[in-house]
């Protein structure tokens, strides 16, 4: 068979379908009639007016003369509920890698894994004779040079030395003291100090090493509060601001939630990610937090306020979302974007202002400019007179 003919066979037979489906389903004139096609009550046959009459009144469908009772709900306001949500990466308030000044022999630690040390403690000490010879020596050149300036001042006295041999002996003496601070200076840095208050991490090497001044003699961690390392998608970097408060949620732990702050927040946008990034500060006081931990971050910002209406209000059609909105005792299609659905409301974005009347049930005997009666109405208006 030809195409053609298969084509107008196909449709002979949707229409025979059709024309059936207007004749023999009861309810077929109601359904066209809310689709604006009015011909259907005409196309219905003359045995069945009763009946369809009768349905027409007790659904209480948008005929002449007839009103559809509904149940209606006034619309509400709310705010929609901006959320964001990151992971993060946790690390130590301040992390501190402790190298020796300089080479030598490693003597011993005196503090062990795990040992909370304070600024300036010492932890660790190296071979030192060579420096405390050094010391020794530095020690005896400056009292030699402070006699002979004394022994010069007296023969200046006596005008047996001149005031350059006076000047020479104070600058040997300034130079002698200046070795002996040099040779201080090296004996203290023999003795290796915290340089920050903190929690020694596991020793990596053991007394009796030779170390230079790059090897790593221990890792300190200042663990009383945690920063944690998040990206923002870029809509949100305008709401981010530094103080903002956060939840932190560690994701080993989810059970339990740490409040925080920003901190901190880059300069720019990563133009391959589009996000910002954005540090943030817990407090640790119980040291239950580590760094190198995963955070889950939540952070809310205050949104655009949008009507609300019941669930029950939305209804879809092949155009999208819509609700029927009661206006001076007519029904009014309205459509509607969908914002956000809450428990008990969802937010719309319509021509919708807080009070007006949406249907909530009794949707299915609403036309477009049908009248309709809300029910109970009367004794809402009642009520609100007698008070």
């Amino acid at each position: 068979m030809a195409a053609w003919k298969q084509i107008v066979f196909a449709l002979v037979v949707l229409v025979a379908a059709a024309a059936a489906w207007v004749r023999f389903f009861p309810g077929a004139p109601e359904v066209l009639a809310r689709w604006g096609i009015d011909w259907a009550y005409a196309a219905a046959p003359n045995v069945t007016t009763g009946a369809v009459d009768t349905t027409r009144q007790t659904t209480g469908s948008n005929g002449a003369g007839q009103r559809a009772t509904v149940i209606a709900l006034p619309a509400g306001t709310a705010t929609i509920n901006d959320r964001l949500q990151a992971i993060g990466t946790g690390r130590a308030n301040a992390s501190v890698t402790v190298n020796p000044y300089s080479s030598g022999r490693l003597t011993g630690f005196l503090v062990e894994s795990g040992t909370r040390v304070e600024k300036g403690q010492i932890i660790a000490t190296l071979d030192s004779e060579t420096e405390v010879i050094a010391q020794d020596r530095a020690k005896l050149v400056l009292q030699d040079s402070q006699n002979k300036l004394d022994r010069v001042k007296s023969l200046q006295a006596s005008n047996a030395a001149t005031p350059v041999a006076v000047a020479d002996a104070e600058v040997v003496l300034a130079v002698a003291k200046l070795v002996l601070r040099d040779a201080e200076l090296a004996l203290q840095r023999r003795s290796i100090a915290a340089p920050i208050a903190g929690t020694v991490g596991i020793l990596p090497i053991a007394a009796g090493n030779y170390v230079t001044s790059q090897s790593a003699i221990a890792t300190l961690d200042d663990r009383s509060s945690i920063l944690v390392d998040f990206l923002v998608p870029e809509r949100f970097a305008a709401a981010v601001k530094v103080g903002a408060h956060l939840s932190a949620t560690p994701i080993a732990n989810p059970a339990q939630a740490y409040t925080g702050t920003v901190s901190a927040i880059d300069n720019h946008i990563d133009e391959n990610s589009r996000t910002l990034l954005v540090k943030a500060t817990i407090a640790n006081p119980a040291d239950s937090l580590r760094a190198g931990m995963s955070f889950q971050i939540s952070m809310k910002f205050p949104g655009d306020s949008y009507p609300a209406v019941s669930p029950l209000a939305i209804l879809w059609g092949s155009d999208g979302a819509y609700v029927w909105a009661v206006q001076n005792g007519k029904a009014k299609r309205v459509a509607v974007r969908i914002i956000q659905r809450n428990t008990e409301t969802v937010l719309i974005d319509a021509p919708i202002v807080s009070g007006d009347m949406v249907v909530t049930e009794g949707t299915q005997s609403v036309s477009d400019g049908g009248e309709v009666h809300i029910a109970g109405e009367e004794q809402r208006a009642a009520d609100a007179d007698g008070s």
